[in-house]
């Protein structure tokens, strides 16, 4: 049950949290849309964020009707290097949300990582979700891989570790790890609990050290894990509740993973093609029977060569002699002899016959010699 307003307070909230909650924008950026007569509530444009609304109110924004708010939702998401975390980019450089796959509904960013930083970025649907896990107070750690030229020993990062004044600004001591040197560059695990803008490269360079590069591995009790660079990963409802006391209560499946549309396609066409190689919905239990076969496929055991023939041929009955031939395709009709006929004893010899003068005696002396 919502607390009753004291006495003298308007019902419902303000303006700007209203349009945060629903995923229309951050409070900042709403308060900047009212500001420019972007917003009208009840037909009648307004110019400020001092007002209050309820779910009575109807909510114009640039001419779309603001509905009910969505449940909180919060998704993982392996940002690559070159990427700027920023909805427009006034230098025309590609930004995070031009590289998200179509699915994905409006969201923002929990937090930023800079142009030559990769790794984990949260993102959510909720205004108020994304507020929360921004603030200093919520003190979670976020944990970084960097690598750095050099090689540093514990007493270079001591200053880290005890906290470090970098022009005029003030860092929170830092949880600073050596985890191994690699020629002429070193791993470093480093902790925060605070994100001030380029925090770590600024702090590294106050100590002599040169970050190539920065990976964002942990965000409070949300890890990369094995994310590859542009594929999204929803946080399931039951995380999220357990981690923030709030989420989605629908979907308490595994978590889905997405990748992000290949290089110069657009968010929306990328989401037709997906959406045409989907089939018809499989009954309850369909789906777990044709995992089942699939994997007994899988698995089951293969021969090749010699072997395979042998399996193959193991339940025909076998054949010989013309029978096989006839069933290999092979088989040709033998011609049909020639007739020869006998020689008669005592018959005449000549070149019919083939055979030697019978009888009478041989010619005295035999075979002439040469030269006789």
């Amino acid at each position: 049950m919502q607390a009753k307003p004291a006495a003298g307070t308007p019902d419902g909230d303000r303006i700007a949290k209203v349009l945060s909650r629903a995923g229309v924008a951050s409070r900042r950026e709403a308060e900047r849309m009212i500001e420019l007569g972007e917003v009208s509530v009840n037909g009648k444009v307004i110019d400020s964020p001092a007002l209050n609304v309820t779910s009575k109110d109807k909510i114009v924004v640039r001419g779309v009707v603001v509905g009910e708010p969505e449940q909180a939702r919060l998704w993982l998401y392996y940002k690559p290097e070159g990427l700027v975390t920023s909805e427009s980019d006034e230098k025309g450089r590609e930004t995070v949300f031009d590289n998200l796959p179509a699915e994905l509904p409006r969201v923002m960013s929990v937090g930023r990582l800079d142009l030559n930083s990769e790794g984990l970025l949260l993102l959510t649907n909720d205004g108020a979700l994304k507020r929360r896990l921004e603030l200093p107070s919520t003190g979670w750690l976020r944990k970084y891989r960097v690598r750095v030229n050099g090689n540093p020993v514990d007493p270079d990062l001591e200053p880290l570790r005890k906290g470090i004044v970098v022009e005029g600004e003030r860092f929170q001591p830092m949880i600073v790890v050596i985890d191994r040197i690699q020629g002429a560059n070193a791993w470093l695990t480093v902790g925060l609990r605070e994100g001030k803008n380029r925090e770590i490269r600024r702090a590294m360079s106050a100590i002599n050290l040169t970050v190539n590069r920065l990976i964002r591995v942990s965000y409070g009790p949300f890890r990369l894990n094995d994310l590859q660079p542009g594929e999204v990963e929803e946080v399931k409802g039951k995380v999220l509740r357990d981690q923030l006391g709030q989420g989605a209560t629908v979907d308490e499946d595994a978590p889905k993973r997405t990748r992000a549309p290949r290089a110069g396609a657009s968010r929306t066409t990328t989401g037709k093609a997906e959406g045409a190689s989907s089939g018809r919905r499989l009954k309850a239990g369909e789906g777990l029977k044709q995992l089942s076969e699939a994997w007994g496929e899988a698995t089951k055991p293969r021969s090749f060569g010699t072997a395979a023939r042998k399996e193959a041929d193991a339940g025909k009955p076998r054949v010989f002699g013309t029978a096989a031939k006839k069933a290999e395709g092979d088989f040709r009709p033998a011609k049909p002899a020639a007739k020869r006929a006998a020689p008669t004893r005592g018959g005449p010899a000549g070149p019919k016959f083939g055979g030697k003068p019978a009888g009478g005696p041989k010619p005295a002396g035999g075979r002439p010699k040469r030269g006789a």
